[in-house]
């Protein structure tokens, strides 16, 4: 309605150059001293409207003559409307490189000092305990004797419980990798952060490092402390994995951790031994860090 009354006024002005007025005659407006163009303003607006309403049919319809006319350019112009989408649309390269780069990557001498602090610490309890049971024993006291339940001591056939540990955690570890994509993200995560920026001969520090202190407190001072039977073993472990949460690790490896921890209480139960899973332990954390530099053979090592 708005366009309609619009164009009517404007055709009166155009028309008309004499109004009635008051009963007598024609007379002309003077509109000399008034500019034209005030008038027709809102006209050429309006005409810009109309315009816009048509812009998309005329619009189309110069694409097909132009697509009849040099059919070459018209496909020029979709390949570079489909690479402008490609820019605008992230690829799983880019997702890749944007998740490799949320992870926080240590420095070699960060992850060795970090590996050493935490190792002896973790020695040093467990030393603590089973010292302090050793005492609290030969006193009298109700409390197991961790040292004399499980010793040092090493026989051949360790070799093959040794043996065992290996493959079975080995081959289940590569099984979960292809298996379960949670526990293969939070294994590649701890391995980014740990693995990455070491030397070769590093791997060695920081996979027997921990394995051994780590035994040493879980399965050489508190698995014998509550009991040597497979109760205390579960109970054990089920603490072991989740003290591996956190630093990128989720619940699937904590889960993880916890059956590691079931096999090397019951390997310790059944050797009596501290070595057997301190040797495992360490062997498979070889492995697992050797697997993970041959499959990422050209990762950039970047200090934190």
């Amino acid at each position: 309605m708005t366009y309609l009354t619009m164009d009517c006024c404007c055709c009166c002005i155009t028309k008309l150059p004499y109004l009635l007025h008051s009963g007598r005659k024609y007379e002309r407006l003077r509109f000399q001293n008034v500019p034209r163009r005030k008038f027709f303003v809102q006209f050429h607006a309006d005409k810009r409207i109309y315009a816009s309403k048509s812009s998309p049919k005329r619009l189309k319809k110069s694409k097909e003559i132009q697509k009849v006319a040099n059919p070459q350019l018209a496909e020029s112009t979709l390949d570079e409307q489909n690479g402008i989408s490609d820019k605008s649309s992230p690829t799983n390269s880019v997702n890749n490189s944007e998740s490799q780069a949320s992870v926080a990557i240590a420095s070699r001498s960060s992850v060795l000092q970090a590996c050493t602090l935490t190792s002896g610490f973790i020695a040093f309890t467990g030393v603590i305990i089973r010292q302090g049971s050793h005492l609290a024993s030969s006193q009298g006291w109700p409390i197991a004797d961790c040292s004399s339940e499980i010793s040092f001591n090493f026989e051949i056939w360790h070799l093959q419980v040794v043996a065992g540990l290996v493959i079975l955690i080995t081959c289940s570890r590569l099984l979960l990798l292809k298996t379960w994509s949670d526990f293969a993200e939070s294994s590649e995560a701890s391995n980014q952060q740990v693995l990455t920026s070491l030397e070769p001969l590093d791997y060695t520090i920081v996979a027997f490092l921990p394995g051994i202190s780590e035994e040493l407190l879980f399965r050489g001072a508190l698995l014998p402390l509550f009991g040597s039977n497979l109760i205390s073993a579960s109970a054990v472990a089920a603490l072991f994995g989740i003290l591996h949460l956190g630093s990128g690790r989720k619940f699937s490896f904590a889960i993880w951790a916890t059956f590691v921890g079931l096999a090397y209480g019951y390997a310790t139960i059944l050797s009596s031994s501290l070595l057997v899973p301190m040797a495992s332990h360490g062997i498979n954390n070889l492995i697992g860090g050797i697997i993970w530099r041959l499959t990422h053979p050209n990762y950039q090592k970047t200090d934190v």
